[in-house]
Parts: structure tokens; C-alpha cells; sequence
């Protein structure tokens, strides 16, 4: 008999990314039948997942009844929450709590949880203004608190945000540039976000084994001049790095964010000290390789079409 496995962002990057993954495996399909969540379930991608045999069900993630009843039944619980859409850390936090509760209410087995590091915490208080950030790792300390078995998703950098608000822009000169706060030597990991699936297999297949476990999701750590490198030898076009301000960085993040950001990177290294290593480990976990920046790029053209 298959147990369920319920996703909640299921028309998202990460949850969505998971169900198809989920799918296509020829053993995890085996072993889960999906349900995923969302808050609109007369939407396109939610249609499009019932057709594929995932049943839909709408919840309110500020609504504790609809959440209760979302995952009722299920075995194993993806619970991800999107800081931005209320962009308020205590608004997430309650959010995470609440499904957290539920899954141990309803008996769950397993509840992975979309986190990100304490970036205040891992700074020495240096850094206090990622907090969305710092609102994923609270509601992971609360999970590990609690009488379920979980393991915690640590996503890097997205490659997609390369195409949006990282995206290189034309200069006065006319070359293109990667304008970013931190240093050019710094490395930031990267995960092509549809490839979610790859890094949760060896959870799904094997709970007990990863019960605890924090898995930093990234195919590697990236110095900005190899990603820039990248984008030159495979669209044609010269792509520099230029380190700016705060201020000049990126007009979608104010800037006390850009530069808790730019602390994250430089002084951080993302994941903290022992980020590499603990990447080293969760890649040897995996039996699928994850997506390279340059075939993510080759992938994902045109681009700089109006350059």
C-alpha cells in the first residue's frame, strides 16, 4: 500500500519541482501517492497536477483547520511557507508552527521542512536583517523540538534568480554586468531549484537513516567570476562582475538587506564554516547529480536578447 506523501507549495519552484521528481522516479512513485497543497486549486498548475493523479486540496496557511485538514492522513509532509508574500518573520513563523502542530496531530512519520540558516545566530549577531532567513530556521528549531521525525532543506542561491532581479544589465559602456555587494572572490552556492527532487530522494526512500539531518541543497560553490565566465563562453557575449553598494545593488531588496546579503557571502559563506563539507556529504547521498550552472545556462537561453 502507498503512503502519502502531502507537498505544500505544489505549483511552486520547490514543491512543484518535488511532485514531478516524485513522480517520474520509477521507486518513490512506487512507494508515495501526492497531495498537494495550494490555495487555489481551480488554478492552471493545479489542474494540470490533478490530471497527472495528484490530488489537489486547497488550504489557507493562516487558517489552522484547512492546514489540519491538508494533511490528514499523510505519511510524510514537504511544508515550505513563503516569507515574501507578507514579507513578516513572525507571520512565517506561525505559519511553520502551525503545520509543524498538525503533522504531529495527524500522526505523521516524517516532515521535511524548506529551511535556511539562522543567519543572526551564525553571524554573531553581526547580521540581523535576513530574516527570512532567520524565521526558517526558528520554525526548525521548533520541529526538532517535537516527537517527529524530520530533516531540514537548505536550498543555496537559486539559478532561475539569474534570469529576474540577478540578471546582468547592459552598462553606459556597453558591456554586461553581474553588479553585486560581494567580493569577487567570495563563492556563492548555487541549486537549479527543479532539481528539489534529487536532493529529497534519499530522505523519502530512507527517513529513519536522515531522521535530524540538515541537507544543504547546492551543485557547488561558485566564485562570481565563473559565473561569469559562463555566461560569456555560452552566449557569446562578455559578462563582467562589478561589486557595488547597497545602495546600487538591486532596487526589488532595500538596503540593509542587499548588504546582510553581502555579509552572508563574504563573511558567512552562506552556510557558515562548515558549509562545503556538510555540501561534500549531502551530494555523496544522492544517486541523481545535480544541475551545473553552465547546463542550466545552455538550458535556460535566450539570453540578454535586448543587449
Amino acid at each position: 500500500m502507498t503512503r502519502l506523501l502531502t507537498v505544500f507549495g505544489a505549483t511552486g519552484l520547490q514543491g512543484g519541482a518535488l511532485i514531478d521528481y516524485v513522480l517520474k522516479h520509477p521507486k518513490l512513485s512506487g512507494i508515495y501517492r501526492l497531495r498537494g497543497v495550494t490555495r487555489d486549486v481551480s488554478k492552471e498548475a493545479a489542474v494540470a497536477l490533478k490530471k497527472r493523479g495528484v490530488e489537489t486540496v486547497r488550504a489557507d496557511m493562516d487558517d489552522k483547520a484547512s492546514i489540519n485538514d491538508a494533511v490528514a492522513g499523510s505519511y510524510a509532509i514537504f511544508a515550505m511557507t513563503n516569507y515574501w508574500e507578507k514579507a513578516s518573520a513572525d507571520v512565517e513563523i506561525a505559519q511553520g508552527k502551525t503545520i509543524t502542530d498538525a503533522a504531529v496531530a495527524v500522526g505523521a512519520t516524517l516532515l521535511i521542512w524548506s529551511s535556511l540558516p539562522h543567519v543572526t545566530r551564525m553571524s554573531g549577531g553581526k547580521i540581523t536583517s535576513m530574516k527570512h532567513f532567520d524565521s526558517k530556521a526558528d520554525v526548525e528549531t521548533y520541529i526538532r523540538g517535537l516527537p517527529i521525525k524530520s530533516a531540514f532543506y537548505m536550498p543555496a542561491a537559486y539559478m532561475q534568480n539569474t534570469k529576474t532581479f540577478f540578471k546582468p544589465q547592459l552598462s553606459e559602456n556597453g558591456i554586461l554586468e553581474f553588479a553585486q555587494p560581494w567580493d569577487l572572490d567570495s563563492r556563492l552556492p548555487m541549486i537549479d531549484i527543479a532539481d528539489t527532487g534529487k536532493f529529497l530522494a534519499p530522505i523519502l526512500l530512507d527517513p529513519e537513516k536522515y531522521d535530524g539531518k540538515s541537507f544543504p541543497a547546492a551543485t557547488a560553490f561558485y566564485t562570481s567570476k565563473e559565473i561569469v565566465d559562463v555566461w560569456t563562453k555560452i552566449t557569446g557575449k562578455k559578462v563582467e562582475f562589478v561589486q557595488t553598494s547597497a545602495e546600487m545593488t538591486n532596487a526589488a531588496l532595500p538596503p540593509e538587506m542587499v548588504e546582510g546579503l553581502k555579509g552572508l557571502i563574504n563573511d558567512c559563506a552562506y552556510y557558515g564554516p562548515t558549509g562545503v563539507k556538510d555540501l561534500e556529504w549531502v551530494l555523496a547521498q544522492m544517486d541523481d547529480v545535480p544541475t551545473s550552472w553552465e547546463d542550466f545556462v545552455k538550458a535556460n537561453g535566450p539570453w540578454f536578447e535586448d543587449s
